[in-house]
């Protein structure tokens, strides 16, 4: 579902600043993956997130999402792709519209527009059978302005609308971060629940060890720009985080890697 061949981005090149973000990265998912990312600050996590969305072009290499060649199509052709949530509850979502809006926005991402009324009722009674099943009492509040909710509510909506479409791949960057441990641990909770609902491949970054091994069925460690490991299958289910770190500094070969990945 996704194919990563061989890219490249450096910022700020042949300038005292230029930094590699991403060298000569290759990564493949098949249909269904759920892969969480993780890595220290500045491993190129976000950036590979942001070369396949489009944000930016790579420098080299190649972006294919169901065989299709991405690498040169600007972020509005790549949308239709991609679901994304990102780590700021305030992104994704348009606070001064209501709940049921900004799910008639995602559901008409791509389609034709016409003079038609605004929302069905037959559109408003499945926005409330989807809100009903966040168990968040949103499907009682569709009339309610987006900016009114709490981080999580908002996360838990944006996730909603990103995965409305059923998208070929969900990248899910930092989308717990902002959130208090509970309401992290809820919005997972729902991740995983329309991800496994909908059959998506999906690329999730965190910074939380014990969420990385939890989740997903196989993980991915990021050091400069580079996968410097790859664990999936029965070897990640029997992973505690104190296996992780030791995997981290014997395959970055760093031996301050621990202590940098637990304070990021």
């Amino acid at each position: 579902m996704l194919e990563l061949k061989n890219i490249s981005k450096t910022f700020n090149p042949n300038t005292i600043n230029a930094k590699t973000a991403l060298d000569n990265l290759s990564l493949t998912l098949n249909d269904g993956d759920f892969v969480t990312v993780i890595g220290g600050n500045g491993a190129g996590k976000s950036t590979m997130l942001n070369a396949i969305s489009g944000t930016f072009y790579v420098d080299s290499g190649s972006i294919l999402i169901d065989g299709q060649d991405v690498t040169k199509l600007p972020e509005y052709k790549r949308a239709s792709y991609l679901g994304r949530v990102f780590q700021d509850p305030m992104m994704g979502t348009a606070p001064n519209m209501q709940i049921d809006e900004n799910l008639a926005i995602a559901a008409r991402r791509g389609a034709s527009r016409g003079l038609k009324w605004g929302i069905s009722k037959a559109e408003k009674k499945q926005y409330r059978q989807l809100l009903e099943h966040l168990e968040l009492g949103l499907e009682d509040r569709m009339s309610s302005k987006v900016g009114l909710l709490s981080g999580g509510q908002r996360q838990a909506l944006t996730l909603l609308m990103a995965t409305l479409k059923k998208p070929k791949l969900l990248l899910l960057d930092e989308h717990t971060a902002a959130l208090d441990p509970g309401t992290a641990m809820k919005v997972l909770k729902i991740s995983d629940q329309i991800i496994q609902e909908n059959h998506l491949t999906t690329l999730m970054i965190t910074h939380n060890m014990k969420d990385a091994i939890a989740h997903g069925n196989r993980l991915i460690m990021m050091d400069e720009g580079h996968i410097v490991l790859d664990i999936s299958g029965e070897e990640k289910k029997a992973l505690t985080v104190s296996d992780l770190l030791a995997k981290f500094s014997a395959a970055s070969g760093k031996e301050e890697a621990s202590d940098k990945l637990l304070l990021s």
